[in-house]
């Protein structure tokens, strides 16, 4: 609000601030009610189907810890393949403090395109050029064509074959930091990042003491 129309229009401003405050109470019974804490900064609220998947991965992921104590308790990763391409759909969840921590763009195999924008198709066979959906272990470090990268192996009949397709999670430099209006490039079916949030997810995983879970869903 510009100060002309600050102090031109005083009833207005009184009306807008009280629609704001109604605004703001219902988003936070909303975020309450699902359990899901907003990255601050975000410019885009998630929508409600965002949040009701998320929330369903969320729960998936942790009965899978509960039951299997080897992997990181407190970090996990989740990737929204249905939200596009040009907006930040890897995030970085806080189980302690249930909150997502960071978020970033990443990239879907050019098979999984459909020709209908935002539609996307996935397979776990070898040569498919897809993503896989399924939970995957992120493994091992190694150093190849993109640089430093990381192995995952698939946990679910739908990424069973992860390794044997050399699925890995890596950087690209064509990989903007920034949301887009436009969808970004494509991977050989590896969910692909760009350098600079790539780093950021190197010190997490670099400094955790067990494996970290990467859930990628749509």
């Amino acid at each position: 609000m510009n100060l002309a129309s600050k102090f031109a229009r005083p009833n207005f401003v009184h009306l807008n601030t009280t629609f704001m405050k109604i605004f703001n109470l219902i988003l936070f019974l909303s975020i309450s009610f699902f359990n899901v804490s907003i990255p601050l900064n975000k410019e885009e609220v998630m929508s409600a189907p965002d949040i009701e998947r998320f929330n369903n991965q969320l729960s998936e992921v942790k009965d899978l810890l509960h039951t299997n104590h080897v992997y990181n308790s407190k970090i996990v990763f989740f990737v929204d393949m249905k939200i596009k391409s040009g907006k930040k759909r890897f995030f970085v969840y806080d189980l302690v403090n249930d909150k997502i921590l960071d978020e970033g763009l990443v990239a879907n195999g050019s098979g999984s395109e459909t020709g209908i924008r935002g539609e996307l198709k996935f397979s776990n066979e070898p040569n498919s050029n897809c993503t896989s959906l399924g939970r995957y272990v992120v493994g091992k470090a190694y150093t190849g064509m993109f640089g430093k990268s990381y192995k995952l192996a698939g946990l679910d009949a739908t990424n069973s074959n992860a390794m044997k397709r050399a699925v890995v999670l890596h950087p690209y430099s064509a990989v903007p930091e920034e949301e887009q209006n436009y969808y970004i490039s494509n991977s050989h079916g590896c969910p692909m990042v760009s350098e600079s949030f790539f780093k950021r997810l190197q010190k997490i995983i670099d400094s955790s003491k067990s494996p970290i879970i990467l859930s990628v869903y749509y």
